[in-house]
């Protein structure tokens, strides 16, 4: 008998597990509140600039594994690019300087042992000194962990932490970092290398999902906000959207993949993480020098990572809340002047868009890592999903990915009623 299973929210844990189960032969329907798909990982058209921007510039590696393996599933892995080799480009504003880390194409972090390699200016020791971040406790501060000074940390831990856990490394997560460092500086280079959606991430990881659902008979609603959940003492049996309501037949399932505030309203007695980290993103019209790599570490000013695509120079900028209430038109030139010089451009800034995500991921602390839950629920047949539940993992693609399969594997090992 083909399992039901109903997916609340399509965004990209949404998404994931909606492609794994129908893939299992489930009959899938994804229930989306809004009017489009991909959440914060999404593509759009953009009339200031006149061109398709991405709401946020989303990095993968190579060795994210899950992410790639739901490409992979919705014939899409070739839309991720990047280098063949994972190196990585840096410059530094305050003092001109140029590098780039090469991590190589090892399963071992051998480059650590190359001087030409690794960071500029820095020894074995100082890696070291990472060594007891790799298996911190998740209640253990980064900044408790290793030291947060020096070249090393300053060039690299630094813009790599700030990146994953949106926060400021020292008062972030030890165990959520030490989670990244293994699977990527610690995995050698075979894993780090940078993949980007250079046509754009709705074109790459959304509306390939979307089509191959809709191959496969599973329904999409759009504007089809859940209100309410029908609950029994140990099973959901109706969800109610307000105008209409949906009956959960004995042996079928619910995947919530929506994000924690409305899951916390939703759901009795679940808790979520509460405090929240922004990241403000930065887009602007320009023809990318020919010269320019796809992807730019920028230190030593207030861009941190610059992205090269077709027609257009992206920016990211993490623990962007002290950013919230800068006049947009004061933060774009500023931003334009650390791209003038990390990307060798002059003149006047051209057309440009400022994306601003006030509650961008949840906040990367011990404190609010704690309050992740799992997959499972008191309910037998309810389940979560989404880069905030304890995936692992801060607040990614990869994390997100991970989750959505997580909940899906529970659905089809869950015995019908």
């Amino acid at each position: 008998m083909q399992k039901t299973v109903h997916i609340i929210g399509a965004g990209i844990s949404g998404l994931s597990a909606a492609v794994r189960l129908a893939n299992a032969n489930c009959k899938v329907h994804v229930h989306e509140a809004t009017q489009q798909a991909g959440g914060r990982c999404r593509s759009y058209f953009d009339s200031a600039t006149n061109l398709t921007i991405d709401n946020g510039n989303h990095l993968l590696l190579s060795g994210n594994h899950h992410a790639l393996g739901y490409a992979r599933s919705i014939g899409t892995e070739a839309g991720l690019v990047g280098p063949k080799r994972a190196q990585f480009p840096f410059v530094d504003l305050s003092t001109g300087q140029r590098w780039q880390l090469d991590l190589g194409e090892s399963r071992l972090p051998l480059w650590v042992f190359d001087e030409a390699r690794r960071v500029p200016d820095t020894d074995l020791r100082d890696y070291l000194a990472l060594m007891p971040l790799v298996w911190a406790a998740q209640t253990k501060l980064v900044g408790d962990a290793i030291p947060c000074a020096g070249t090393l940390y300053d060039r690299l831990v630094q813009p790599l932490l700030l990146a994953a856990l949106n926060v400021d490394p020292p008062e972030g997560s030890a165990g959520l970092a030490g989670a990244v460092v293994r699977e990527t500086l610690l995995a050698g280079g075979q894993a780090c290398r940078p993949l980007i959606a250079r046509d754009g991430l709705s074109a790459v990881l959304v509306e390939p999902a979307i089509k191959l659902l809709r191959q496969k008979g599973a329904s999409i609603q759009f504007g089809h906000e859940l209100r309410e959940l029908g609950l029994s003492s140990d099973a959901l049996s109706e969800l109610k959207f307000g105008s209409d309501s949906v009956a959960i037949a004995p042996g079928d399932a619910v995947v919530m993949a929506v994000p924690p505030r409305p899951a916390a309203a939703l759901v009795p007695g679940l808790k979520t993480p509460a405090k929240f980290r922004a990241i403000v993103n930065a887009h602007f019209r320009i023809d990318p020098p020919k010269d320019l790599p796809p992807i730019l570490g920028v230190v030593g000013g207030l861009v941190e990572w610059l992205f090269a695509f077709p027609q257009r120079l992206s920016v990211t900028i993490s623990n962007g809340d002290r950013l919230l209430d800068m006049p947009r038109e004061e933060l774009a030139q500023a931003i334009w002047r650390d791209i003038c010089k990390a990307a060798g451009v002059q003149g006047e800034m051209p057309q440009w868009q400022i994306v601003r995500e006030r509650r961008a991921t949840f906040e990367a602390t011990p404190e609010q890592n704690a309050l992740r839950p799992g997959a499972a629920t008191a309910w037998k047949n309810l389940f979560l999903a989404g880069d905030w539940t304890d995936t692992g993992l801060p607040a990614t693609i990869e994390g997100s990915v991970r989750s959505g399969n997580r909940a899906a594997d529970l659905v089809l090992r869950m015995r019908r009623g």
